[in-house]
C-alpha cells in the first residue's frame, strides 16, 4: 500500500536506480506530473510516440517503460490487441498506471498486463478518481525481485499508511457500496461527458475530440497555428481552468487543450466550453 500513484513512482525510482536502471520510457504525450515524479526520482524519461493503437512498442529503446494502457493519458486511446501482445514479446520491465481504469462507458473493460505478465510488471492505482484524492490510498504489485526492496523504500519514507482509511475501503469493497458507488458515477459522469461533446460540438466544432469513450477528461486538438498554453491562461483569466497539451509533451506536435468534466455540472461545463471559444475568437 502507498500514499497514491504519485508515492509508488517515487519509490520505484529509487529501487530502479539502485538497480542500474536510470531511464524509463514514458508515453508521448504524456502525463507531465508524471514525468516530474519520475524525474524527481533520478530517472531520465525518452518519450515514445502514441498513436491511435497506443505505445509504439516498436520505437522502445529503454530498459523499462511506463504505459497507461487501460485509458492512455491524454490522449483517451486503449492498448490496442496487437500492440498489447508486442509489449509483452517486449523484454523490458513494464509499469503499468491503471490509470482511469474504473471509468469506461462505451466500451468493455480491458485485462491488465500485470495479470498475464506477473514477474515483468509493476502495477500501480489508486482510488483518488474513485473516492477522494485526499485519502491517499494507493497499491502496487512488483515483481518478486524488487518486493523487498520496495517494502524497505516505503518504510524508510513513512512507516506505512494510515490504517483506518484502509479499513474503511476494505468495508466499502467488501460491503459492496463501492461498486454501487461506481455505478453511480458512471452514470453521472456520462451525462457530463456528453454534455461536454455536445457544447464542443456547438461552441468548437472545428476541434477534435479525443478519448470519449472513458475517463474523466476529454482531449480536443486544432489544426490552427496557436498557442495553446497562451489560450489556457486566457482562459484561465475568465474562470476556466485547463491544461495546455503543449505540457504533456516532450516533443513537438499539434496544439490543443485537456478538458476535465469530472467535478463540474452540465451547466457549468456548458458555460466552460463557451468562454473557450469566445476567447479564442478574441485572440489575436
Amino acid at each position: 500500500m502507498v500514499a497514491g500513484v504519485a508515492q509508488a513512482l517515487g519509490l520505484l525510482a529509487a529501487v530502479l536506480r539502485a538497480d542500474g536502471i536510470s531511464e524509463i520510457a514514458v508515453e508521448e504525450p504524456g502525463s507531465l506530473g508524471t514525468r516530474q515524479h519520475l524525474r524527481h526520482g533520478g530517472l531520465v524519461t525518452p518519450p515514445v510516440p502514441v498513436d491511435g493503437d497506443g505505445i509504439r512498442v516498436d520505437a522502445l529503446r529503454s530498459p523499462a517503460v511506463l504505459v497507461t494502457p487501460a485509458h492512455q493519458f491524454p490522449t483517451g486511446v486503449v492498448l490496442g490487441g496487437e500492440r498489447r501482445r508486442e509489449l509483452m514479446r517486449w523484454d523490458g520491465l513494464i509499469v503499468e498506471d491503471d490509470y482511469d481504469a474504473e471509468h469506461r462507458y462505451d466500451r468493455p473493460p480491458v485485462p491488465a498486463l500485470r495479470a498475464m505478465l506477473p514477474e515483468r510488471v509493476v502495477y500501480a492505482g489508486s482510488i483518488s478518481k474513485l473516492l477522494a484524492p485526499a485519502l491517499r490510498i494507493g497499491w502496487m504489485l512488483v515483481p518478486a525481485r524488487y518486493q523487498r526492496d520496495l517494502v524497505d523504500a516505503k518504510r524508510y519514507a513513512d512507516l506505512g499508511n494510515a490504517v483506518l482509511p484502509q479499513l474503511v475501503l476494505g468495508y466499502l469493497m467488501a460491503s459492496g457500496e463501492l461498486e454501487r458507488h461506481l455505478r453511480f458515477l458512471r452514470r453521472r459522469h456520462r451525462q457530463r461527458r456528453d454534455a461536454m461533446i455536445a457544447a464542443l460540438s456547438r461552441h468548437l466544432p472545428d476541434a477534435r475530440v479525443h478519448g470519449a469513450a472513458a475517463g474523466l477528461h476529454l482531449m480536443i486538438t486544432f489544426d490552427a497555428r496557436l498557442s495553446d498554453v497562451d489560450l489556457a491562461v486566457a482562459v484561465l483569466a475568465e474562470g476556466v481552468k485547463v491544461q495546455p497539451l503543449s505540457w504533456h509533451r516532450q516533443l513537438p506536435g499539434e496544439p490543443g487543450l485537456v478538458l476535465g468534466y469530472g467535478a463540474r455540472s452540465p451547466g457549468e461545463i456548458e458555460e466552460g466550453v463557451r468562454i473557450i471559444a469566445e476567447v479564442r475568437r478574441s485572440a489575436p
